[in-house]
């Protein structure tokens, strides 16, 4: 609880209530990277196929685990000033993360056009409706308004 008694007291007690939410900022970030990380990871392993049989996964869905590479490079930057607020990356590094969430043209010649199975917005999106994240978010942030 929060008691002051003169308008200095309050500008002080508020500043000082602004700097800890600042410094408690880069750990909600993190927080958000390492879970959407994590929610990412988890759609490129609802299915998975050997190499050269036909995907199971429908266009729309995730595309389906083979050798894991996708999967094992998405990644997530310590958090990071930018401006007036802090970034974290997180995302794929393989050649062909991008064509497939979106997809695209591909093959030799752009021959052949593959679907997009969107990975990373799904992941991004049930992060947003995450009670956890809140919850996570609130605690962090809750500390710093006390």
């Amino acid at each position: 609880m929060l008691q002051v008694t003169g308008v200095e007291q309050l500008r002080t007690a508020l500043r000082q209530m602004e700097l800890r939410i600042q410094a408690a900022t880069p750990r909600v970030v993190e927080t958000g990277a390492k879970l959407l990380e994590g929610k990412t990871k988890a759609n490129l392993s609802r299915t998975s196929h050997q190499r050269g049989t036909p995907t199971p996964s429908r266009p729309g869905e995730p595309p389906a685990l083979i050798s894991g590479r996708l999967r094992s490079s998405v990644t997530s930057t310590v958090p990071a000033r930018a401006g007036d607020m802090w970034v974290s990356r997180i995302g794929p590094t393989t050649v062909y993360s991008r064509i497939q969430e979106l997809g695209g043209l591909a093959g030799r010649n752009h021959a052949s056009r593959l679907p997009a199975r969107p990975y990373l917005k799904p992941a991004a999106m049930a992060l947003v409706h995450d009670a956890g994240f809140r919850q996570a978010v609130g605690q962090i942030w809750g500390r710093a308004i006390r």
